[in-house]
């Protein structure tokens, strides 16, 4: 093998990546994954997919050595590869984000549609704490929040938020979270909130800017930055 073909092989390979990846559906998996190991039923039910075209995806995704699979009982689980793949995704989504307008066009869209809600960072969550008493929710699924959540947090899913209202102290500052800067569960939580009278705000990151940030919150609700 000459320099040429071993380049070409080489590029060969990442492109099996990139074709990995090069597709709506299987983003769609990836971002649910980042959050929690998954039977390919609830994957399907989380991305709106049949379970046949869920499989069908995964089987690209496992073939491009970026999910992987164990069987737990009578249910086979998927589950991202390695943190390698997480970095991959994220660095996809910056590279959208910074190089296509229509990213930021369709998000702020969406969410002002939604009710308006801005979104605050983690440092703003800080400085929110130091003020005075927060509350931070975590309004994803729960086998989302099982699998890792802020410390701190409550569960409080979205299709539970209805029934919960009254565990919120009305006087206290409620800070609601969900799987990142493009889920909606969190902006639809604080409209919710919002209109129960409630002083409510939206974290913008999830899971992947935590761990990229390694920033944690601790269980008395003061969220604190390592070193």
């Amino acid at each position: 093998m000459d320099e040429r073909d071993f380049k070409s092989a080489i590029f060969e390979q990442l492109a099996r990546v990139g074709a990995a990846l090069g597709s709506v559906k299987r983003l769609k998996v990836i971002d649910v994954l980042a959050q929690a190991d998954r039977s390919v039923e609830a994957i399907a039910e989380a991305t709106a997919m049949t379970v046949a075209n869920t499989s069908r995806h995964l089987q690209v995704l496992r073939q491009a050595g970026l999910v992987t699979a164990r069987r737990e009982g009578n249910f086979v689980l998927y589950r991202i590869a390695d943190e390698a793949v997480l970095e991959g995704y994220w660095a996809l989504r910056h590279v959208a984000e910074s190089r296509i307008a229509e990213v930021r066009q369709l998000a702020t869209a969406f969410f002002e549609d939604v009710g308006g809600t801005q979104s605050i960072g983690i440092d703003e969550l800080v400085n929110l704490s130091r003020d005075g008493e927060v509350v931070i929710i975590d309004v994803r699924p729960r086998v989302e929040f099982n699998a890792g959540h802020l410390l701190g947090a409550l569960s409080i899913p979205l299709d539970e938020l209805s029934q919960r209202l009254g565990e919120l102290d009305r006087d206290t500052t409620v800070v609601a979270y969900c799987r990142g800067p493009y889920c909606v569960f969190a902006a639809e939580a604080v409209a919710q909130l919002r209109r129960a009278g409630l002083r409510a705000h939206r974290l913008s990151e999830g899971p992947l800017e935590w761990n990229r940030s390694r920033v944690y919150v601790t269980a008395a609700t003061s969220p604190q930055a390592t070193t």
